[in-house]
């Protein structure tokens, strides 16, 4: 039987190889970390005493790879949420608090309701979602939108900042506009918010490892991939820390790394090279906050530091996107600024609680019109080669759903 080997066991790498397994193929995994999940893993910190998740990622019901993808692994029971579709939000500079509810089905019945709507939005405000969806295919959100629209800075921006991981000035409205088209204009039954019960590992990798697993298929961790051999137009072989592995008549590779490893592997390969960071703070303390931000276990923050807030057993998570800004400033100094804000909005007070500051500098390409030119195809020129990635023209921005589907389409690279 041919031979898949999946460089990298990140999301992208799982999912490819997944599609691989579930096709009847022998796939091979290497890992140059010392555990599967890439971006989308847990572990324990040590510092904190508990395990936590390296960052906090949402998926919506209507992500379609996603749900696929934990369906066929049998981990979509392992995914909390509170039942229906409600976004919680605090302006934390009024201290204004509403909750987005979207009707069930497509028709957007909610925006008609005022006591319904966001607060400070008139009715005409929400034809910015048609104009969104014919966006040009390199007007940024904020040329697409109205920025002086309290719709916009209420809703559209902070989710913009969200999915796109880059400013609204600079994102690109089109990818915007693929996610909204698959969740919120969809309505509710598409737009039900999404997360792991336990851990992002717990939920998205170890299921997907124990599956690969039961159907023969073989994971290496730590071990590295230093070089790709080209000869005749395919791939022959390539080095890894622990030797060569020749590539045998039919076998082929899949190259599931971050973009700038496959560009030291592939220098003729262009790839994004601009990238935004994310910036989680998680802090040990345990709260069950009353009303619907306790249902959605989640509350979305407008004019603070803090953008999102995830309460987990014994941890209050903080994500901030877009947050090259933030990066270089001193973990204490973040720490210490944020937590008012987190009071503020879970009615906590007291001294702040033990925390540990995560900076992913490069979480995630710049989804600006200029990246997006640099994402290439998952088939490539070399017969045998077919790339995946969040970074991978799927259509999206690097997202969860994105990284999936990437998966997916190299393993149908690979079988046409």
């Amino acid at each position: 039987m041919s031979q898949v080997h999946i460089i990298g066991a990140g999301l992208a790498g799982l999912s490819a190889a997944v599609a691989l397994a579930g096709q009847g193929r022998a796939v091979t995994l290497y890992e140059a970390g010392p555990a599967a999940g890439g971006r989308c893993r847990s572990y324990f910190d040590r510092e904190l005493g508990c395990r936590i998740d390296n960052g906090n990622h949402l998926v919506l019901s209507g992500n379609r790879a996603a749900m696929g993808f934990l369906d066929t692994i049998g981990a979509r029971h392992l995914l909390g949420g509170p039942g229906r579709a409600i976004l919680p939000f605090l302006d934390v500079t009024t201290g204004e608090r509403w909750t987005v509810e979207p009707d069930p089905g497509p028709i957007p019945w909610w925006v008609f309701r005022r006591n319904a709507r966001v607060p400070g939005t008139k009715l005409t405000e929400y034809g910015q979602l048609l104009r969104l969806r014919a966006a040009g295919a390199e007007t940024t959100v904020s040329q697409s939108l109205d920025p002086r629209s309290a719709l916009y800075r209420r809703l559209l921006a902070p989710l913009a900042i969200a999915a796109l991981n880059t400013p609204p000035d600079a994102a690109l409205a089109r990818l915007l506009a693929s996610v909204v088209r698959e969740t919120l204009m969809q309505g509710g039954r598409a737009s039900i918010p999404l997360y792991p019960r336990v851990g992002l590992s717990e939920t998205f990798i170890d299921p997907a490892i124990a599956w690969l697993t039961a159907r023969g298929a073989t994971l290496h961790t730590g071990r590295r991939v230093s070089a790709l051999h080209l000869v005749g137009g395919g791939i022959a072989g390539f080095d890894t820390t622990e030797g060569r592995v020749t590539l045998g008549a039919g076998d082929a590779v899949v190259l599931a790394v971050p973009p700038w490893v496959a560009r030291d592997l592939l220098p003729w390969l262009g790839t994004p090279d601009s990238f935004e960071a994310i910036v989680n703070l998680h802090y040990r303390v345990d709260v069950a906050p009353a009303g619907e931000v306790g249902e959605a276990g989640f509350l979305g923050l407008i004019g603070g530091i803090a953008e999102w807030i995830f309460i987990k057993p014994g941890i209050v998570s903080i994500t901030i996107s877009a947050a090259n800004r933030l990066v270089d400033r001193g973990a204490d100094d973040l720490a210490t600024a944020i937590w008012p804000e987190v009071c503020a909005a879970l009615g906590l007070d007291g001294p702040m609680p033990p925390v540990r500051v995560v900076k992913e500098r490069r979480a995630t390409f710049a989804a600006t019109a200029a990246q997006a030119r640099l994402r290439p195809a998952s088939r490539t020129p070399i017969g045998n080669l077919a790339l995946a990635g969040d970074w991978t023209d799927t259509g999206l921005p690097a997202t969860i759903e994105g990284a999936i589907r990437s998966g997916r389409a190299a393993a149908e690279a690979l079988a046409a």
